[in-house]
């Protein structure tokens, strides 16, 4: 198996390559940079190993750059957890949560091997199963409160910004709007703003002329065109450059817009459905978001709650999700044992309903036989760790418990001189009680 690693830091990318390099199936290549490994890459690569933060092209701008012509694993922090949840979007199948031992890469990197060997073996059929015509698989008192504020939404043609989590279903809810709105038998068109580089995003929305520059051989509609008469989705707006977000303030006021290299308006009537999970007060508080935009985009906002406050549905749409991937693979039907289903009940979801749709893929091309158990979903890995000061902090607590708060005494279990012990307590506030 042809392993890439890409990894900035000289110590954990020698790591392992050393740890690596004891397993004789394995051929390996590693590289300083994404920006390095890009030039070199080639068709033998099988799986690459990755870094979330890099210098330079981190590594959600590598995935993208691959298009998709690769299989990852990610590695990340806490710190970057979050942008590790995003990377699912991008298609990557596994991250681990730093730090983690060499066998719990290896079972990823075995896992990513198996579903490379079985999808290969039982190709996706072409229509996609998971688009059923049933906008949500399961209910939840929460989910039901967002839905009626979508539907009293969907009435009128107010602007909407949908707030919430990586992965909560914004486009979801953003297509059920536009279909219970007037305008449902209008297109409906989304852009994702974090998915498209900020020198096209002007010419993919406003479209351009021919000749406007160097490779516009031909006029091109943007979607602000194809939308018109429906719903425009733009998806990550807190990512779109400020100097186009003027221009897009300009078009929703005198609802108009101009190709790029044209002197021409053309008239538009679309409905404005925006998402984000970025924090766009503090973004207009360091001028990297328009505030007259903002308020512009944010005349009805509805904040969308993440699986982890939707318990209820889980079980749901993991059920519904299973059978989806049976039909795709042409799997026999499969379902989940009792430990199974507690393993998915008591897992937190950062990357919410994307992440669970991910695990549940993942574990019904991995699992043998007809039951899918708790090892299947692999979920150990993708807990976030403790930080070092919380676990300190969590040992000096509990050593004090067991002897009463005697700082003496719990200085000696601890090996640690009492004059240190006590600055800790002071640091961490720990109190008895």
């Amino acid at each position: 198996m042809n392993l890439v690693i890409v990894e900035d830091d000289i110590n954990m990318r020698k790591s392992l390559e050393i740890a690596l390099a004891e397993y004789k199936e394995f051929t390996i290549k590693s590289y300083k940079s994404a920006t390095e490994a890009l030039k070199k890459l080639d068709d033998n690569v099988d799986l690459i190993i990755t870094d979330i933060n890099m210098p330079g092209m981190d590594g959600l701008e590598f995935i993208k750059a691959c298009q998709n012509k690769y299989d990852f694993i990610i590695m990340t922090g806490n710190a970057t957890l979050n942008r590790a949840i995003e990377s699912v979007r991008l298609g990557v199948k596994d991250f681990l949560t730093k730090p983690f031992d060499v066998e719990t890469l290896i079972q990823a990197i075995k896992r990513a091997k198996v579903i490379q060997e079985k999808t290969k073996k039982n190709p996706r059929k072409k229509e996609n199963l998971n688009n059923d015509t049933k906008d949500f698989f399961a209910t939840s008192k929460n989910l039901e409160k967002v839905l009626d504020l979508s539907l009293k939404a969907a009435k009128t043609d107010a602007s909407v910004m949908l707030f919430g989590e990586s992965g909560v279903g914004k486009e979801v809810f953003s297509r059920y709007i536009h279909k219970n709105s007037k305008r449902a038998n209008m297109p409906f068109v989304a852009i994702n703003m974090a998915a498209i580089p900020s020198n096209l995003i002007e010419s993919e929305l406003f479209g351009f002329e021919k000749g406007a520059f160097t490779d516009a051989n031909a006029s091109k509609i943007g979607l602000f065109e194809s939308a018109n008469g429906g719903t425009l989705f733009l998806d990550e707006i807190g990512e779109m450059p400020y100097e186009i977000q003027a221009k897009l303030l300009r078009a929703l006021q005198e609802k108009e817009i101009t190709r790029l290299g044209s002197t021409k308006s053309i008239k538009i009537d679309i409905r404005i459905i925006c998402a984000t999970n970025a924090n766009l007060e503090e973004k207009i508080q360091k001028e990297e978001f328009r505030s007259d935009l903002y308020y512009r985009l944010n005349t009805i906002p509805i904040n969308i709650p993440p699986l982890r406050e939707r318990k209820e549905e889980i079980l749901d749409i993991a059920n519904k999700i299973l059978e989806n991937t049976c039909k795709e693979y042409d799997f026999k039907n499969k379902k989940f044992c009792k430990e199974a289903k507690e393993a998915l009940l008591n897992y937190d979801y950062p990357g919410n309903i994307r992440e669970l749709i991910s695990i549940v893929q993942r574990a019904c091309i991995l699992s043998e036989g007809d039951e899918i158990i708790a090892q299947d979903l692999f979920l150990e890995a993708r807990k976030v760790k403790k930080e070092i000061k919380n676990l300190e902090k969590d040992l000096i607590s509990e050593v004090l418990q067991s002897v009463d708060f005697n700082a003496q005494e719990a200085a000696d279990i601890l090996g640690m001189k009492i004059c240190i012990l006590e600055e800790k307590i002071q640091k961490y506030n720990i109190k008895k009680g």
